[in-house]
Formats: C-alpha cells, structure tokens, sequence
C-alpha cells in the first residue's frame, strides 16, 4: 500500500439492469468509500478481493450516519473473517 492509499473493505455488492455490477470498498470506520463498477463480462477476467488499497484522491465521504455504521460494521465482518487478498 503506497504512502497515499487507504485500504479498504469490501462492504457491499449490487447489480444493475445495465449488466453491470458495482462494488463498495470503504474504509474501516465506514466514513469514506470509493465504488467501483464493473461489467458482468469482467468479472471473469478480473479478481475480486476482501480489500482494496484505494488512492485517498479517490475516497468519497459517507455523509449518511446509518450507512457510515453499516459499512463500518460490515469491514470490520470482512476484516476478521478475510485476509485482504482473499478473492470472493
């Protein structure tokens, strides 16, 4: 992880109409995360991880307090049940 990057938890996945799936990885205390979408054709070519290390350029705050808690919650579940490089 560079000097600049955060590593992030996998805290949530969904799927779209478009064919596409978008992948939220945030921070450990939940208050910033960076979203990620991807073709369903990707993610045959493509690894996905338990963690990210994101670029802190590429964080966005969570500005809702019951989300900021869920994904706090939920990368805190991912922390102790996964390494980072876990491929799910």
């Amino acid at each position: 992880m560079s000097e600049n990057s955060v590593q992030c938890w996998l805290v949530e996945r969904s799927y779209s109409d478009e064919n596409l799936v978008s992948f939220v990885y945030a921070t450990p205390d939940g208050s910033r995360y960076h979203q990620r979408d991807l073709s369903a054709n990707m993610l045959f070519r493509l690894d996905v991880t338990a963690a990210r290390s994101v670029p802190e350029s590429d964080l966005q705050p969570v500005d809702d307090d019951a989300l900021r808690e869920r994904y706090a919650a939920e990368a805190d579940r991912m922390a102790s049940e996964h390494d980072p490089d876990d491929t799910l």
